[in-house]
């Protein structure tokens, strides 16, 4: 092995062990929430700054090299030492700690809260509710460290990591034909408008008539659940809500019918890529240990 005079990069090492663990690009590349090419591309630098070959490639897959056997033995020590290290110097830096937490409304996050703070005294999670318009532009502008958030996409400033999938449900007008159903699928609301943007329905954009999907590109489309309720209400047609978000708003002039044939709604925490923070990171495995509590029932 070639004598090493660069600093090793944890990052760098990070994707090392994902990689070592898995020995799969594709399993370890959606673990670390980054693109494969960008993963092989990190694993050649490192072995370049190595002057090691770490994993041998060939048509029955991948293998770690003696060399790379011994850098997971002593990485994945590394990488331990170092977070704690990190989350030491934070809590003497600051001896408390403030760490924001958005959600969306049927969102909690009162368990992870209550477990994080339970085992890091020097920290505070402060819970901070955010509608549909916002959620993610919290987490943009630093108001917001972490976000509970309703079906989000990555981009090159936000990352995402998966937390739960939820039904939906179909909220109607009282008295609505369809009302006294057990369950609604697209077909069933073909002739009944939708009245918000038709991407959280590609199903029922599928299965309406001409006419619907006419009508459904010129709606207004409302911000929040409250002004959604308020237009299904007023008996101009309907809309689909994850489920906790129905649980978290009734009223006596809807009904609520489980959707059936609509893709799940999808929960993740939303945090700035460019930023490091073990403190928000180690608050993040800790509300995956808690997903199960996430949901208002």
């Amino acid at each position: 092995m070639a004598v090493v005079t660069g600093d090793l990069d944890l990052r760098k090492l990070r994707y090392f062990v994902a990689l070592a663990e898995s020995l799969n690009f594709g399993r370890a590349a959606d673990e670390l929430h980054i693109a494969q090419p960008v993963l092989s591309r990190q694993i050649r630098v490192l072995e370049s700054e190595l002057g090691a070959r770490l994993f041998d490639r060939d048509s029955r897959g991948t293998t770690l090299t003696e060399a790379g056997e011994q850098l997971l033995e002593s990485g994945k020590s590394i990488l331990a030492a170092a977070t704690a290290l990190q989350l030491r110097l934070s809590a003497l830096a600051a001896p408390v700690r403030s760490l924001t937490v958005a959600v969306m409304p049927g969102l909690l996050a009162t368990a992870a809260a209550t477990a994080f703070e339970s085992a890091h005294p020097s920290c505070r999670i402060v819970v901070r509710r955010v509608g549909w318009e916002d959620q993610l532009e919290v987490v943009r502008n630093g108001t917001a460290d972490i976000a509970y958030a309703r079906d989000p996409e990555p981009d090159d400033d936000l990352e995402v990591v998966p937390l739960l999938h939820e039904g939906r449900d179909v909220v109607l007008p009282l008295g609505h034909d369809l009302a006294a159903c057990t369950q609604i699928t697209p077909e069933d609301l073909r002739d009944v408008l939708l009245l918000q943007d038709v991407a959280v329905a590609p199903e029922w954009h599928s299965a309406a008539t001409a006419k619907m999907r006419r009508e459904a590109a010129r709606v207004a489309h409302a911000a929040t659940v409250e002004e959604k309720l308020e237009l299904v209400a007023s008996g101009r047609g309907f809309v689909i809500l994850p489920r906790s978000t129905t649980a978290a708003y009734r009223r006596p002039d809807v009904v609520i019918v489980p959707a059936a044939g609509f893709a799940p709604s999808r929960v993740g925490l939303v945090t700035r890529r460019s930023i490091n923070d073990p403190v928000r990171d180690a608050f993040i495995r800790t509300a995956l240990e808690h997903a199960d509590r996430s949901l208002s029932s």
